[in-house]
């Protein structure tokens, strides 16, 4: 009778589900898994950090609309990766995550990458996590396991394999392999739901629709776009929804920056907004909200997101995708407002920025970061995956970034974990073979992770890095000058480092930037090149992000504590 070991039965549950691509770095625990891979058609991507590993599993996700898988080692493995688990908790990304473990039979004797329960640390940061103890139910609890990450609310679960159970045998023909790995969830809205919220929409002065993670795992961007045109309404995309409508729709709004500019250009906020698979928090302007007043239109696939900071007039539960496809039939049969004026004004905010920014000179003579900025992204081609890694650094970017396909930006979410930049390129890489992969990142965030352009290198990954070299950590120091002032400028400087040099030694190319004019040119240079690029751009470190100044809030306030990022305190 046949045997097959855990391993051999992972690597062949995966690849029946349909995964080619499998995130990893070695560990002794997966080897009957890794040297299995080969023969079941999947591709092995190993980075120098598990952390970077998990990230391009998450960043896989996201370009792809399907899940990611991340396989790591035991002990310290887990602890690495754990990062790159939390991040794709709370942005809701479907991804697999498979740990090794000690053998079962050695729990409670100390020993090697052992000794504390990885179920249960993982267990607040994953939709669910799991300890796989007989090899022959392998199949089976992946298939649970992807099934699990992929349907109502995405996001990561972890299998944990002990090495046992990995080398463990079962009878071939003993082994239950699933029909089904995936199901469709599309569930749909309640029709007096999409009754009532037609109703309140055509009542609007100002409506707008605010999209997020929801539109871009239910990939329900034809589904947006002809509901958007339907009704006339402009959208914003303030987090993971960039490209779900093509920057250049003339119903397209812009992210989060342009939704702030509309007060300032003395036009009103949203009137009536349907916020669209985006949860209310960080995204939509906190508490404060960047529609105040607004009656809200919620769609979501959780119920318990339903109202969780603003009063919502009229819940919807269902799948981004469906809702919206219910709402467009509905509202064909409908006559709306014309809402061009409105449009037009959503239009002037996209570009309203410019008007802060009229001269590139600088104190030090050094790039002014917003033209750098400029300089970058139209040097990049219609195509490009952007990777947005830092705090002010990619901020700068967002001024310009025009995509038109989904998960063609990717950027820091809810965790705001500066160093995703490497991992999530190497994903967005294999996710998007021949596309070019763009990640512009602060010198702050470039130290988290600068070995992985040797996997870049390894794998023939040409991804360009862009590194604002200002040597701070510019919304850190920007917010101890504003809040405590010169004294209180502490752990935020940095050194003018030759990151260029590092992708050099690494196998790729390194170029350093002095001057605006030089800059374009050295992006093409790098996009043209078969491998790794990183260009070390010379950044004034004195100009102050827009946001940074927003995220403050009122640093003068006399009878409040004032709290940088977050609401101020009553004294």
């Amino acid at each position: 009778m046949a045997t097959v070991n855990g391993g051999q039965l992972l690597a062949r549950a995966l690849a029946q589900a349909g995964t080619t691509e499998v995130f990893t770095l070695h560990g002794g625990h997966l080897d009957a898994f890794l040297i299995a891979c080969a023969g079941e058609g999947i591709r092995l991507t190993d980075t120098r950090h598990e952390a970077s590993a998990g990230h391009a599993a998450d960043a896989y996700a996201r370009v792809t609309g399907g899940f990611g898988v991340c396989v790591v080692t035991s002990g310290p493995g887990f602890t690495n990766v754990y990062t790159a688990l939390a991040n794709a908790y709370l942005d809701r990304s479907p991804t697999l995550f498979v740990v090794g473990a000690p053998p079962l039979r050695e729990t409670e004797t100390n020993p090697l990458q052992g000794g504390f329960d990885q179920i249960a640390a993982a267990d607040p940061v994953t939709k669910w996590a799991y300890r796989i103890t007989d090899a022959a139910r392998v199949p089976e609890i992946v298939a649970l396991a992807i099934r699990k990450t992929t349907s109502g609310v995405p996001g990561p679960v972890l299998l944990e394999l002990p090495i046992d159970v990995m080398f463990g045998e079962a009878d071939d023909d003993q082994v239950r392999f699933p029909t089904n790995y995936r199901v469709s969830t599309r569930s749909g809205a309640d029709p007096d739901a999409v009754t009532l919220a037609l109703d309140l929409l055509q009542t609007a002065s100002n409506p707008a629709i605010v999209i997020g993670g929801g539109i871009t795992f239910s990939r329900a961007e034809e589904a947006l776009v002809a509901f958007a045109e339907t009704v006339g309404v402009p959208v914003f995309y303030p987090g993971k929804a960039d490209g779900a409508i093509p920057a250049d729709h003339p119903l397209a709004g812009g992210g989060l920056l342009s939704m702030g500019t509309i007060p300032a250009l003395g036009a009103p906020t949203p009137d009536v907004v349907v916020m669209a698979g985006t949860r209310a928090g960080m995204f939509t302007g906190g508490r404060a909200s960047m529609f105040p007043g607004a009656k809200i239109i919620q769609i979501d696939i959780d119920p318990a997101e339903i109202g969780r900071i603003y009063d919502v007039e009229v819940p919807i539960v269902a799948d981004c995708r469906a809702a919206l496809e219910q709402l467009t039939a509905a509202a064909a049969g409908r006559t709306w407002p014309d809402w061009t004026e409105w449009a037009s004004t959503v239009k002037a905010a996209k570009g309203a920025h410019a008007a802060g920014f009229p001269d590139a000179t600088t104190d030090t003579g050094k790039m002014h970061p917003y033209f750098a900025a400029k300089a970058i992204v139209e040097a990049c081609p219609p195509d490009t995956i952007f990777v947005l890694d830092g705090a002010e650094a990619p901020s700068w970017a967002e001024f310009f970034v025009a995509v038109g396909r989904p998960g063609s930006v990717l950027r820091l979410g809810y965790l705001g974990c500066l160093g995703v930049g490497p991992g999530f390129a190497i994903g967005a890489a294999r996710a998007r073979p021949g596309a070019p992969v763009v990640l512009i990142t602060g010198d702050g965030a470039a130290g988290f992770h600068p070995q992985e352009f040797d996997t870049m290198a390894r794998h023939h990954l040409p991804v360009t890095t862009v590194v604002f070299n200002n040597a701070v950590w510019g919304m850190s120091i920007h917010g101890q000058e504003a809040v405590f002032g010169p004294e209180g400028v502490v752990v935020s400087e940095l050194a003018d480092s030759d990151y260029e040099k590092i992708a050099e030694a690494f196998g790729g190319i390194g170029m350093r930037v002095k001057h605006l004019d030089d800059l374009a040119p050295a992006v093409e240079k790098a996009l043209g090149a078969d491998v790794p690029a990183c260009i070390n751009a010379e950044i004034e470190p004195g100009v102050v992000h827009p946001i940074t100044t927003m995220m403050l809030g009122d640093v003068t306030s006399t009878d409040e504590i004032v709290v940088p990022y977050y609401e101020n305190l009553p004294r």
